[in-house]
């Protein structure tokens, strides 16, 4: 049996950051053996300089949406940004294409190994049936008219079995809502019938107009739907903010991600913190920043020892595909946030949420994680003049 050592200046196993000098052994395909001190190595041990860490989960993207890089406007609004993506779905098919398999290769070489990721169309089968990286596909269904509520139902279950027959499998598979204002309560409980044993995703509270809709069944997205010739008399409000509205309705779901979190105030955070501990927040600040120029409250988040992940949101809201990008945002605003914790959110915390534990995610033995390198010429590991590279 062929192995390969490792031994970096640090070593994160993908849950602490190892306090002494250790080696990395794997077998040549990437699985982990084991970590040892160094007078147990032997010969031949690579010594690589920075910080050594299991490959990056990014745990929200559209790839779909690749093709929109530098086209979307920032800092307009997420109202404005939703109008402008609708308006722009439709593109040449060769550009797609090119565009999805140039933002996975991107994804690839910034040491992300599984990406939990957005599906409204099929457009993505084909580079994903390559396997360059593990994918929890999540089918998208919006539908905000009740009487639609079938006819989108069946609709996104067609894609479903489309990414089941690719893969060949309905692992790592799910039909997921959109976000609270674009599901009707009859596509709420179509969608409810499938949420056993699955991770459920959904875009939760990403704008101010948000949860004013809910609470008053007015305001920005009344506007938006009536550009988008939506009809909104069925809805008048539910005198709540959107989350402790709809949560409820995932309680069926074996883990729940709630993607961007922005205007997510401190009770809400306490309250979905407390109604599963397979619920996750999941961080896109630089989607966040691109969007609405906001973050959510990530040290409360903390404070409540909530469950966070890291996603890279689409193209169409990003300048770039890549996890550390992400770190360095959040690591920016909050640079008391320490460097295992940010580690953890984008490795193990990140597999878990995507049911892909036993996989991925840290240096236990048996699993394939992939490598990553982390090589910063500064005193902090993680800061703006960082980079990573794939090891394995």
């Amino acid at each position: 049996m062929s192995y390969r050592k490792f031994q970096a200046d640090y070593l994160f196993d993908g849950y602490n950051l190892l306090n002494e000098e250790q080696v990395l052994i794997t077998k040549a395909d990437g699985t982990i053996e084991k970590i040892i001190h160094p007078g147990e190595a032997g010969e031949e041990v690579e010594k690589l300089k920075g910080l050594l860490s299991p490959g990056f989960v990014n745990c929200h993207c559209h790839l779909e949406l690749s093709h929109l890089k530098g086209r979307t406007p920032m800092k307009s609004g997420l109202v404005e940004f939703v109008l402008f993506v609708v308006s722009q779905r439709k593109n040449d098919p060769v550009e797609i294409m090119d565009c999805i398999k140039s933002a996975e290769e991107e994804m690839l070489a910034a040491g992300i190994i599984a990406v939990g990721d957005i599906c409204n169309t099929s457009d993505t089968l084909t580079q994903k049936s390559g396997k360059h990286l593990a994918y929890y596909n999540f089918i998208e269904l919006a539908g905000w008219l009740p009487d639609q509520a079938h006819k989108r139902f069946d609709s996104g279950r067609s894609l479903y079995d489309q990414f089941a027959k690719m893969t060949g499998s309905e692992d790592h598979l799910s039909l997921s809502p959109h976000a609270p204002y674009s599901v009707s309560n009859p596509l709420w409980k179509l969608l409810g019938t499938r949420f056993p044993q699955k991770t459920i995703t959904i875009h939760n509270q990403e704008s101010a107009a948000e949860d004013a809709y809910f609470i008053s069944g007015h305001g920005e997205l009344t506007e938006m739907f009536r550009k988008m010739e939506i009809e909104t008399t069925h809805f008048s409000g539910t005198g709540t903010r959107s989350l402790p509205y709809y949560l409820p309705l995932l309680g069926q779901a074996q883990n729940i991600i709630l993607v961007h979190n922005t205007y997510t105030s401190a009770g809400d955070l306490s309250m979905a913190n407390k109604f599963s501990r397979n619920l996750f927040f999941c961080l896109c600040p630089n989607a966040n920043l691109y969007i609405e120029n906001r973050l959510p409250d990530i040290p409360e988040m903390i404070r409540l020892n909530a469950n966070i992940v890291i996603g890279t949101d689409s193209l169409a809201s990003n300048l770039q595909l890549s996890v550390l990008e992400e770190m360095k945002t959040i690591k920016k605003y909050f640079p008391e946030i320490e460097l295992s914790r940010l580690l953890k959110w984008a490795t193990s915390n990140g597999a878990r949420a995507l049911q892909l534990e036993n996989e991925l995610g840290d240096f236990k033995k048996g699993k394939k994680p992939g490598l990553v390198l982390i090589e910063s010429a500064g005193k902090e590991l993680i800061d703006k003049d960082s980079q990573c590279r794939r090891i394995l």
